[in-house]
């Protein structure tokens, strides 16, 4: 029985719940780090005298260590282990997000957000191949959707410190920036005892390490420990990255950057700029900020719903609708006259975007092979933080020149063409083995 076998017939056990857990917390320091710079950067406004094209270059700094991180990140997994990049990742994120809030000047903020930004896009891009690589196929839409839905959690907790921290403070920004650095730390001791992904092991010849981690796992679910007959072999040289582009995987890669893409830029241009929009109305600081923690709480059920309709309607099917519903959204925001408008429409916009999210997490690492599956998916994500990077910086050029429908205009046109390429190019992945090469080849 192959290691992909024995993998393929656990049930869902406590160490699912394990790694459920530990990967979540990284994904809410995620979305914490990043969330919270939205909130310090109308305090950096007034404090630094920036403008807004100088304010959207700093809140595109930790999106360009992203997509830095990403290729990394891809390029490292597949190459050294998934478990080595994820705990590399924390430190250097963790050590980025301490530092920025001592920053005393533009460049020194800009660079600090740098280097957090490059462990925070190696984490995000590694933990969702690492740990689907434990699953069986018939739970691992749903466990990769909730991983990504821990987001949520993170970008609330954002919202309620830049509610109660940031604004009663001069340097309350500060304090915010180092309250969701020393909690990586933690995170870094818990997460020590986790294993290397059984599959890559198998992959680069290293059976019987595989072996050894897959029988534990059957233990502790009350199976007879499986035997593979495979012995140890040498480790086979690394497949190119050229290889993404093979008939039989290309589309698939293609159609990955442009998903990305569409929701990233979407995402970015919303949740980075919201606080400060809301006051370029005519809303206080503290009013703004409240109607914020309610959009992000929005996020919450925009996971949990992913997580249950990417079994229920699959992967493809779950992205494209939330695309094209957060679109909708979209319209309604840039059409909305009353901050009860912007409101409702914010928490609906939040809905869609973060559940387009819960979708693509899981569905982009079953469009590769193992041997590829890190860059495929850190290949993605890098192409994703170009709309990361420029949307910061290109709503600050927009909104003093088209305001509102402008801004959320162009957002329903972006998330509505990356709806169709998902539908018209994207393949469909429920419950194709993660190992059968054949099965890429063909779809």
């Amino acid at each position: 029985m192959s290691i992909a076998a024995r993998i393929e017939r656990l049930p869902f056990t406590r160490f699912h719940w394990k790694l459920l857990f530990l990967g979540g917390l990284g994904y809410t320091f995620d979305g914490l780090d990043s969330a919270i710079v939205a909130f310090a950067l109308p305090m950096l406004k007034s404090q630094w005298h920036l403008s807004g094209p100088a304010l959207g270059l700093l809140g595109s700094a930790t999106y360009l260590g992203y997509g830095l991180g990403s290729l990394l990140a891809g390029w490292w997994g597949d190459r050294s282990g998934r478990r080595r990049v994820m705990m590399s990742a924390l430190a250097i994120y963790a050590i980025g997000s301490l530092l920025s809030a001592g920053s005393a000047s533009f460049t020194g903020f800009f660079l600090c957000r740098l280097l957090s930004g490059i462990g925070a896009g190696a984490e995000a891009t590694i933990i969702a191949p690492y740990l689907s690589e434990f699953v069986a196929a018939r739970y691992r839409g749903a466990f990769t959707a909730a991983l990504t839905g821990f987001y949520s959690f993170g970008y609330v907790t954002a919202a309620l410190l830049g509610f109660m921290l940031v604004p009663a403070l001069a340097d309350g920004w500060r304090w915010a920036l180092a309250l969701t650095g020393f909690p990586i730390l933690m995170l870094l001791w818990w997460r020590r005892a986790l294993p290397e992904s059984p599959r890559w092991l198998d992959e680069r010849g290293h059976t019987t390490e595989a072996c050894r981690i897959v029988g534990d796992i059957e233990e502790s679910a009350g199976l007879a420990v499986g035997l593979t007959t495979t012995t140890d072999r040498g480790a086979p040289s690394l497949r190119p990255v050229r290889d993404l582009f093979t008939p039989g995987l290309r589309r698939s890669t293609f159609m990955s950057w442009a998903m990305w893409l569409a929701i990233t830029f979407s995402f970015y241009a919303f949740f980075t700029w919201i606080p400060t929009l809301m006051i370029e109305r005519g809303m206080t600081v503290t009013r703004s900020f409240g109607y914020a923690i309610s959009i992000y709480f929005a996020q919450l059920p925009g996971y949990a719903t992913s997580a249950i309709l990417t079994e229920r309607l699959g992967r493809r099917a779950t992205v494209a609708s939330f695309m094209i519903a957060g679109a909708l959204s979209a319209i309604g925001m840039a059409a909305s006259q009353t901050p009860t408008q912007v409101l409702l429409f914010g928490i609906l916009l939040s809905f869609f975007m973060n559940g387009t999210y819960g979708g693509i997490y899981a569905y982009t690492p079953e469009l590769f092979p193992t041997a590829l599956r890190a860059r495929g998916m850190g290949l993605a994500s890098a192409v994703a933080r170009i709309g990361a990077i420029a949307s910061p910086v290109l709503i600050g050029w927009l909104y003093p020149r088209t305001g509102f429908p402008g801004v959320f205009g162009l957002t329903t046109l972006i998330l509505l063409s990356g709806a169709t390429v998902t539908l018209i190019f994207g393949p469909r992945t429920e419950k194709r083995p993660l190992d059968d090469e054949q099965a890429f080849a063909q779809s």
